[in-house]
This record gives C-alpha cells, structure tokens and sequence, in this order.
C-alpha cells in the first residue's frame, strides 16, 4: 500500500465537479435532442422519433469505447435511460406490453425502452398486438421464447394475420422466487400461484420443497403476486419487479430449474427498420405439401451462407396448408445477399412474409 495519505475532502471535491460536468453534459445533450425533434416535425409532422438501428448503432458504441471499471453492459444501461429520457422530451413512447404491472414482460419493455417510457398493461398478447395496430401506442412487447420451456405458440399465432412488423428484440435472464406477504404463516404454506410458463422452469425445485403443495396456474406472475396478499396459507413464484410492486418477501431465491434461464422477447411496431450494422430478419413461410419441401426451403439459406438462428413448426391456421415454418436468421432484408435469398424463397413457397428485420438485442 502507498505511504501517501489519501485526502478524502480532495477526492470529494473532484467527484463534485465531475458531476457538475456530468450534468452540464447530458443537459446538453437534452438540449441537443430538442432540436433533433424540432427539425424532424419541421420536415415531417408526423416524424418518427424513436429509431431503432439509431439506438443500437449508439448503444454499441458506448459498449466499444467504454474504458472501465463499470462493465460495458452497466455502461450501456446508463445510457440507455439517459437515451430515454431525451427522447421523452422529443416524444413521449408508448409501449404496450403483456401485463398486469410486474410481469417480466414489462421489466423487458424498461430494459429495452428506459423508465421514461410510458409503459401500458394489456391482458392478452393478441390485445398488445391490436394496441400497436390501432396506434394507440407506439411499440409493443410480447415473449417469444424461453430457453427451457421453448416457442410461446400465441405470439407466433399472432404474426400470421397481422400487418405488424418486428422492430427489435430484448433477452431477459429470468430469475424466480417464492415468495409471501406479511400475513402467510410460513410453515402452513400449501397453495403456490404462478404462470405454468414459472412453474414449468422450477420444477425440481418445488418437487423437492414443496411435494405437497397445490400448484394454482394463473395468467401472469404479477397477478400471482396480488393474490396471496390475502391468503395467510399461499405463496407465489414471481420475480423482482412483482416483489417490490407488490411488497413481499423472498423465501426463497433464484429456484429456477436452470441458471441460465432466459426469455426472448420481441418488439413490435408498425414501420420497418432500416440496417443498424447487425441485424436479424424474421419470416413466416408456408410451403407446399409435398416431399423435399423443407429441404426446398432451406438450401437457399446454406448456399449463400446465412445463419439460422430459429426453425418452428406450426399448423397451418387457414387449412389451405398444412404446415408453416417460422424463421429467425442473420442478416437485414436490404442486403444484396439476404434479398436474393428471400426472392428464391417466394418463388419455391405457397406463401412468404417478412415479419421485420431489425437489430440484434445490445442489452
């Protein structure tokens, strides 16, 4: 260790006019982003604030030029809700997501958006995607995958006959926990709310714990959460945000099955996203009934080299065919590559649509 004495009064004082720099900064910064929206509603009243790719491209950047001891990723949230709170000034952003306050999908909207969006519960992830198609709010965000239960059928439903675009995707690491209100006897607990998705990814856990408890399946998490506020003899597996919201305790920690449980969720919209640098594209394809159709489908994708990311399988909803393929790979429809791909694939399909490019999850 130094024999120089450390002058904490010193390093005090040089945190102050750091922070005064700090704040003379992102106020300029603020400054800066009126005049962006002013420009923007000048040329166009009715101007796109939000930008996806824009956001990405800045994101990554921070991620790149970061010089420690914060961590890239802790770096990139903070400039995320710095990002957010600018924008709000420009253009407030409504975000539909699938609720009540306190689900995962809400805390992957204010990872993706920052606190200063304006976040709007829905029951039902059809009723997020007529949200966004109304208009009545900007975005939209909806689960699309976990990585131990696998696809959530609904969403992908969705998508078929919808004219919504998907304009982004968030991956949240999903951590459970049981928990209690002030008034549950701890040691009489024989009833556990949650979403079949939670109790699915905790399994083991409440095999080895709770054996004898009645397992209740409930639409969200969060409403798991309301509900033992006002029984003594229930629990609830919930996460962070429902805990909080709701004031309740954790008994238990982390009881997911799997520690690297995660979601993927998407954002949707209703304009495309232009190319940020490293994007993926979406599709729904319906082929024909006949043999070799898969491999029709997908020796394109091989010979041009382009990485599939995700293959699903659903039946066809209309009955003309049977089957239709959904489809995440790398790249952004607007290059030369994966455009010549996606033309051999219409010409081979009964049916092709493109849900949206757009770019990979920074955060």
């Amino acid at each position: 260790m130094s024999d120089t004495p450390i002058d904490l009064d010193a390093l005090r004082q040089r945190i102050d006019s750091l922070d005064n720099d700090i704040l003379r900064l992102i106020s300029e910064r603020a400054q800066a982003a009126q005049q962006v929206a002013q420009v923007k509603t000048a040329e166009d009243p009715k101007a796109v604030f939000y930008r996806p790719e824009r956001e990405a491209q800045v994101l990554r950047r921070i991620m790149e030029l970061n010089p420690g001891p914060l961590d890239s990723e802790e770096m990139a949230r903070l400039f995320r809700e710095i990002m957010s709170a600018c924008l709000a000034l420009e253009q407030p952003v409504k975000v539909a997501y699938l609720g009540p306050e306190g689900t995962f999908t809400q805390q992957a909207a204010l990872k993706h958006f920052g606190d200063s969006a304006v976040s709007l519960p829905m029951a039902a992830i059809d009723e997020v995607f007529r949200e966004v198609e109304a208009g009545a709010a900007n975005y939209g965000v909806v689960p699309v995958e976990n990585s131990t239960e696998g696809v959530i059928n609904h969403t992908l439903d969705s998508f078929v006959d919808s004219s919504i675009r998907i304009c982004g995707e968030v991956v949240l690491r999903i951590h459970h926990h049981l928990l209690v209100s002030s008034t549950t006897r701890q040691d009489k607990v024989s009833r556990i709310y949650s979403h079949p998705q939670s109790f699915a990814q905790c399994r083991k856990w409440l095999d080895a714990h709770y054996p004898g408890a009645e397992r209740v399946p409930v639409a969200s998490n969060a409403e798991a959460a309301k509900l033992i506020k006002t029984e003594w003899h229930s629990a609830a597996i919930a996460g962070d945000m429902a805990a909080k919201l709701y004031d309740l305790e954790k008994i238990a920690e982390k009881i997911e099955d799997r520690p690297d449980n995660s979601t993927r969720f998407l954002v949707i919209g209703n304009q495309d996203v232009p190319l940020s640098g490293d994007d993926k594209t979406s599709i729904v394809v319906a082929m024909r009934n006949q043999p070799g159709a898969l491999h029709d489908l997908l020796e394109p994708f091989h010979r041009h080299q382009i990485d599939l990311t995700r293959l699903e399988t659903r039946p066809s909803r209309s009955g003309v065919w049977n089957y239709v393929f959904f489809i995440d790979f790398k790249g952004h429809r607007d290059e030369p590559r994966v455009a010549a791909v996606l033309e051999e694939v219409q010409q081979r399909a009964a049916e092709l649509k493109v849900l949206g490019s757009y770019p990979v999850g920074v955060l």
